[in-house]
């Protein structure tokens, strides 16, 4: 599958799964100096491969006829300072709640540890603009995802897939802390109990053979 085709299955699966409505949202995946990202206008469920535009990470235009997402200087800011070779980059119904509440998501449950533990929410500014990627950017220094304020939220991966699959890792822990503060005061997990599980994952348990 080309890269062009997997921006169209992914957007696809976004609209499917409530992470983005109408024209919001939008994926990029690179390829050395290119990037195809989704266009600017279009519903992510209506794209077709020759409708995503690719530019340099200089940010011109290199192929296609619609313009890039307006918020391509962010992915590209992204990518300047990360090893991302792909973002995705939503409107998610909790993920916004947390971003519009919050300064930061805390590590809920353990697996906040696959995004880099507690997710920072960068500060709010127009989207499409230097600010915005200036921020979004030092929000992910040493993490997967990043959440924007009053926006949504933004994870990046070493694929397409693994990007997608943070995004909706994402929305699920900021769903459980928002369902969890309507029960009562989530507890938070402390950097000992971290520190344990990353201890816990590097030395697995191992099982004796039946004889």
């Amino acid at each position: 599958m080309s890269l062009r085709e997997q921006l169209c299955d992914y957007g696809r699966r976004a609209v499917e799964l409530g992470l983005v409505i109408g024209t919001s949202g939008n994926l990029s995946v690179r390829e050395g100096e290119l990037v195809a990202v989704t266009p600017s206008g279009v519903a992510l469920d209506r794209l077709t491969p020759e409708m995503c535009p690719v530019v340099d990470v200089e940010g011109h235009l290199v192929e296609g006829e619609l313009q890039p997402s307006s918020e391509t200087p962010m992915h590209l800011a992204v990518y300047q300072t990360t090893d991302a070779q792909a973002i995705v980059h939503t409107h998610s119904v909790f993920g916004t709640v947390v971003a519009t509440t919050m300064t930061e998501l805390p590590p809920v449950h353990y697996n906040a540890l696959l995004l880099g533990g507690t997710v920072r929410v960068a500060a709010y500014a127009t989207y499409g603009t230097p600010e915005l990627a200036a921020n979004v950017r030092a929000a992910m220094e040493g993490k997967r995802a990043a959440l924007m304020a009053n926006h949504g939220g933004v994870t990046i991966g070493a694929t397409l897939e693994e990007a997608f699959e943070s995004t909706r890792l994402l929305e699920w822990l900021c769903e459980v802390y928002v369902r969890g503060l309507s029960v009562g005061k989530p507890a938070i997990l402390t950097d000992e109990q971290l520190n344990a599980v990353i201890e816990r994952a590097l030395n697995p348990p191992v099982f004796p053979r039946r004889l």
